[in-house]
């Protein structure tokens, strides 16, 4: 089982950004922060490729996970990251930088809480990452 669900996006970075949080809201959902870590790790002397990290929620699924298990709170919001990084290369395209979005996959819950029970929510809320994730490619 996957951690998370990567894809290479032939959008640019901003324009993939915007797309995801456009699929966030389309999925129902609202976007409560955009962490643009290469501006904050830049504003300390560092650099690092464009990565924002897109933190979204659902009200009715975190009240319902809260519910389960209050310690479920050290998972929530979702995130989505977009990140420029050097891409593999392929029949198609020679090696470079690509942008990325990646999500982590809600199924990995149950591994961190055994003892909590999810019912189906997990694989149901992973469907819906992964729907945001292809919509915004």
């Amino acid at each position: 089982m996957e951690f998370d669900y990567t894809t290479i996006t032939a959008k640019s970075f901003d324009k993939a950004v915007q797309s995801v949080q456009e699929e966030i809201a389309k999925a129902g959902m609202r976007v409560l922060y955009v962490h643009d870590v290469q501006k904050t790790l830049g504003e300390k002397g560092l650099e690092r490729e464009p990565f924002k990290i897109i933190e979204f929620c659902n009200a009715k699924f975190a009240n319902e996970f809260l519910n389960k298990d209050i310690k479920l709170g050290l998972c929530l919001p979702c995130k989505i990251n977009v990140y420029v990084k050097d891409g593999p290369a392929s029949a198609l395209a020679s090696a470079g930088k690509q942008t990325f979005i990646s999500g982590m996959r809600p199924i990995i819950l149950p591994q961190f809480f055994p003892e909590t029970d999810l019912g189906g929510r997990p694989e149901e809320i992973d469907q819906i990452i992964q729907n945001i994730i292809n919509n915004a490619k």
